[in-house]
């Protein structure tokens, strides 16, 4: 039986905001402006990458839902923003809107289009040297899927040990029962079929059972829809649902073991296929996981910064960054840190700071800063908003005013990003201060630094809580990072050890340096070069 052990930030330069990610990122100085790096420097997956959820991004035959031909008319747009990756959520047949119960795990559902349209997405995205990770949910099934059908209805069918049953009347489907460091005996987990003295186990809701891995067929089948999507059609890696819940709490080794044997066999068909994994947890448990998954998500930073926001400090910042590179590194020294500020699961960062947009565009310089290989979800560099639930947290992206906006899915009708509360795609272009071409302008320093692309990180003291100070340095290159996320200024004293960074590479809200001392007015960013 699978998984239970019974019993047991203003921009660089006016020319730079509306640059694409090709051109060199330039350097303002006293001496004039010179190029920080003539070519791009990063490569994906250092790369900053972007999430979409392909219903809301762009409807391209009017009966409004987004899909995949949608979403080629708009690469254009994503190479100029300066990302290097896509992370496509679920496309797969599905009975939901958010199709995260899959009941073809080798098909495209058809509000979407038809696999020769991903393809050819694939194909043109690549051509722009975008990378396409697609969301892989493997924890689950839906319910609606045949190997489910069939197991429910069948006791003796070949796929009643793709999923995991107990008796109606175990002790572990009626909450009794102890599992140390697990929760699979909570009734929530466990749900009747109708006829039947047998209950299934599936962790997120009834809708989708979860698959049992301890079957090797299961893990054979795991391994070819793997194998198809990165043979057959192209993809360049997966995003991995649900990561941690593969088996049950209690047996996390498990857990790691399985993923260490995924990418072993996916690496068979794709040597550098990039595996980026969902494990919602603290540092010290993800940390285990980079072995087999070596790209995870950094949900312990993307906490951190929102605190720092809200309580207008930020101090510790970049030692609590430090701190979590370390455990990462001691298991596996070539991971990746993919950070971010928020995703599909929750609130909108724009929303949690409760519109305000100077703490967005600090947000975006902290994010783009740091360590990490950043992700940004889809609408977060124009400032779309939303709380739960989760259909308005994933709301209809907005490109142009509605009159001229034909790609505009309305799929849902939006509460939280409307015209009145975001401004379009087309507006904020025509801007050079807004949220879009400070994401942009970011996103193409970061693209032509070696140090913010990957450099270490070495925290600073600034003697002021309010201020997150760092050096960023790489291949001789070295950056001091200064960001006051408080609505006051501040004032630092440049340690003596860091006098010589004396070259201003970017600034925003008139942040400057005199006389030893940097000026930080709010929400200012301050970065400086030797």
């Amino acid at each position: 039986m699978k998984k239970l052990k019974l019993p047991h930030l203003l921009v660089l330069s006016a020319l730079l905001m509306t640059a694409a990610c090709t051109s060199p990122a330039k350097i303002q100085s006293d001496s004039g402006t010179q190029a920080l790096q003539e070519a791009k420097v990063s490569e994906w997956p250092r790369g900053v990458s972007y999430e979409i959820f392909v219903q809301s991004f762009c409807d391209s035959d009017n009966n409004g839902i987004g899909d995949i031909k949608g979403m080629t008319s708009k690469l254009d747009y994503l190479n100029e923003l300066g990302v290097e990756a896509v992370w496509l959520m679920p496309m797969s047949p599905s009975p939901s809107y958010h199709k995260y119960d899959v009941t073809d795990y080798y098909g495209v559902h058809p509000d979407y289009g038809t696999m020769e349209d991903f393809k050819e997405f694939v194909k043109e995205a690549h051509k722009r040297g975008i990378n396409v990770v697609i969301d892989l949910v493997l924890n689950h099934s839906g319910v609606d899927h045949p190997w489910f059908k069939d197991a429910a209805k069948n006791p003796n069918s070949p796929y009643r040990d793709y999923y995991v049953w107990a008796h109606k009347d175990d002790p572990i489907t009626k909450g009794e029962g102890k599992f140390t460091g697990d929760d699979s005996h909570n009734t929530k987990h466990w749900h009747s079929v109708e006829g039947s003295d047998y209950k299934y186990y599936g962790y997120f809701w009834g809708g989708m059972p979860d698959l049992n891995y301890d079957n090797p067929k299961m893990r054979q089948e795991a391994v070819n829809i793997g194998k198809f999507w990165l043979e057959e059609v192209g993809v360049d890696g997966f995003r991995l649902d649900a990561a941690r819940h593969i088996f049950t709490d209690d047996r996390q080794e498990d857990n790691h073991k399985f993923w260490e044997e995924f990418r072993s066999e996916m690496q068979k068909v794709k040597p550098d296929v990039y595996l980026v994994g969902e494990v919602w947890a603290d540092a010290k448990t993800v940390a285990p996981y980079t072995k087999g998954l070596p790209a995870l998500f950094n949900f312990e930073m993307s906490w951190a910064i929102l605190k720092a926001l809200k309580e207008g400090e930020g101090d510790s910042l970049a030692i609590k960054h430090d701190k979590i590179i370390d455990f990462y590194s001691d298991v596996n020294p070539d991971f990746v840190d993919a950070t971010i500020l928020s995703n599909h699961d929750q609130n909108r960062i724009m929303s949690e700071v409760n519109g305000d947009m100077n703490k967005a565009k600090m947000a975006a310089a902290l994010l783009l800063t740091l360590p990490g290989s950043p992700y940004i979800y889809y609408g977060e560099e124009i400032g779309m908003q939303g709380k739960k639930p989760d259909e308005l947290i994933r709301e209809p992206f907005i490109w142009d005013v509605k009159s001229k906006d034909d790609c505009r899915t309305t799929w849902v009708k939006p509460e939280y990003s409307t015209e009145q509360t975001v401004a379009p795609v087309a507006v904020q272009e025509e801007n050079k201060n807004s949220l879009l071409n400070h994401y942009k302008t970011l996103i193409n320093l970061r693209n032509h630094s070696k140090a913010l692309t990957y450099g270490d990180l070495e925290p600073v003291n600034a003697a002021n809580k309010a201020v997150s100070a760092f050096v960023r340095s790489k291949d001789g290159e070295s950056l001091f990072v200064l960001h006051n996320v408080s609505g006051m200024p501040a004032s630092v004293k440049v340690p003596r050890n860091l006098e010589g960074y004396k070259g201003v590479v970017f600034q925003t809200n008139g942040a400057e340096l005199k006389k030893g001392q940097v000026m930080l007015p709010a929400y200012s960013t301050l970065i400086l070069k030797k």
